[in-house]
């Protein structure tokens, strides 16, 4: 599990299926099991607390929940503003079970992406899919100091799909980064093609 703050009142979490499954919390699980998710949360905030000082309990929360199948989960928690004063007044066994005030909002996506923090993984991982025969598709962005290979489910055969993974996997990381930010707050390098445009200008 990795949480970063994003500003004062907001942090950001990423999950990678490892992390859910070690917590027996399946791909389907992040839909339909809300006492694991609830179990999982308090964990998270728990973790905030003690790593970025983040205290959330007391306080209106809005809870972003990104499912991404290729990569695992990204939670981005935003605290409101401080309660009153009489909820903080009220009995800990009765905030043991409404401790977090949320509004939650879940998206799924499939769209695969992976960041690279040296040019030259982009030109193995690009090599690799062309090989593998994943010839069309993919889209290149800079944010962050990285580079972040996007690709859509749709553009890769689906008896490639575990394949395509694995050699993201090897060459990057999966990245907590959503598809929304990467697109407000990215710089489109290669916006489609990117698999065989890098491969043509960059492999002699």
């Amino acid at each position: 599990m990795k949480i970063e703050r994003i500003s004062g009142d907001r942090i950001r979490i990423f999950l990678t299926f490892d992390d859910l499954l070690e917590r027996g919390i399946q791909k389907e699980d992040m839909w339909r099991e809300p006492p694991k998710l609830h179990e999982l949360f308090l964990e998270m905030m728990e973790q905030a607390y003690n790593e970025l000082g983040f205290e959330a309990s007391g306080r209106p929360l809005a809870v972003e929940v990104y499912a991404m199948p290729a990569q695992g989960m990204v939670v981005i928690v935003t605290r409101g503003k401080q309660g009153s004063v009489d909820d903080g007044l009220r009995d800990e066994d009765e905030l043991d079970d409404d401790i977090y005030d949320m509004e939650v909002t879940m998206e799924l996506s499939d769209i695969i992406m992976y960041a690279f923090r040296d040019f030259e993984d982009v030109i193995s991982i690009s090599t690799g899919l062309m090989s593998a025969g994943i010839t069309e598709g993919g889209q290149l962005y800079s944010y962050n100091d990285k580079w972040i290979m996007v690709l859509e489910p749709s553009q890769i055969d689906s008896a490639r799909h575990n394949a395509a993974i694995a050699l993201l996997a090897e060459y990057g990381e999966a990245t907590s980064v959503t598809y929304a930010m990467l697109e407000e707050y990215g710089k489109v390098i290669m916006a489609e093609d990117a698999v065989k445009t890098v491969c043509d200008h960059f492999n002699f």
